[in-house]
């Protein structure tokens, strides 16, 4: 028959062993839950194509981290003619900077595929773009999508499946909306807190520039052919300046080098 000090010491070593696997759970499930929870609202605005609003989408803390992050960091902002070359052009005005993944990178482009559905690997999507636009600024009508095959090809990981936009920041602004012209203009007047409700009814749709808020939009049909009904454009602003962010989806993975994990 064993000692009491024996049971004791055998009983102190279990409790030990159980002990340490709990601590090794409770780790795994600290780093799988690495990122804060946060809620946020969707307001289905249009179905074809489809388009979604998204009330508080970042929160203030991560809006002022990506300020930080890419302060000093902006260039003129490029565009891809019909061959893919990348330039300067007076269609788009702004300046803008891709963003290396850090935690609260990854936190926000984590919430971005989850928003997609589980069959929205990270491999497929863009490093996240930053855009400041000053008074004057402007990007005229375009799409996310591409008509240049050099801009799709498998190592870009074919064409832009979806966009978000996100506005990060806007200070004392007026103007600089984000403009639809060929979405129809929406009937409920619960609408006009997020949209431009004075707009002629022929213009389309204006998206008011409103710190932390987004919209989500799908630039492909089923066929993969491009939405043009997904036409905007960043509208000029006529006072204070804002920071905009492009999170962008493509079909298929994109090699690694051209991930916001492989930038510098």
């Amino acid at each position: 028959m064993k000692s009491p000090i024996v049971f004791r010491a055998a009983f102190g070593l279990l409790v030990a062993s159980l002990l340490g696997i709990l601590n090794l759970a409770e780790s795994a499930s600290a780093s799988e839950e690495a990122c804060p929870h946060h809620l946020y609202q969707v307001q289905l605005f249009s179905q074809d194509p489809l388009v979604v609003y998204i009330p508080d989408f970042i929160t203030a803390e991560e809006a002022e981290h990506l300020e930080y992050i890419t302060r000093d960091k902006f260039t003129r902002s490029e565009v891809a003619d019909q061959y893919g070359n990348l330039m300067n052009a007076t269609t788009r005005t702004s300046r803008s900077t891709s963003v290396a993944s850090d935690p609260v990178v990854r936190c926000i482009e984590s919430r971005a595929l989850a928003f997609q559905g589980y069959d929205t690997p990270r491999s497929h999507l863009e490093p996240l773009q930053l855009v400041q636009y000053n008074v004057g600024e402007k990007y005229h009508a375009h799409t996310d999508w591409f008509e240049a095959t050099s801009q799709t090809t498998a190592e870009f990981g074919g064409n832009r499946h979806s966009s978000f936009f996100v506005y990060v920041a806007a200070d004392e602004i007026t103007g600089g909306g984000t403009n639809f012209p060929l979405l129809d203009a929406p009937k409920d007047e619960r609408w006009c807190k997020f949209v431009n409700c004075d707009e002629p009814w022929d213009a389309g749709v204006t998206f008011r520039p409103i710190p932390r808020n987004a919209v989500f939009w799908q630039n492909l049909h089923k066929d993969g052919r491009g939405n043009r009904a997904t036409l905007h454009a960043g509208l000029p602003l006529t006072s204070g300046s804002k920071l905009g962010m492009n999170i962008w989806t493509r079909e298929k993975p994109l090699s690694p080098q051209y991930r916001s994990d492989g930038l510098n």
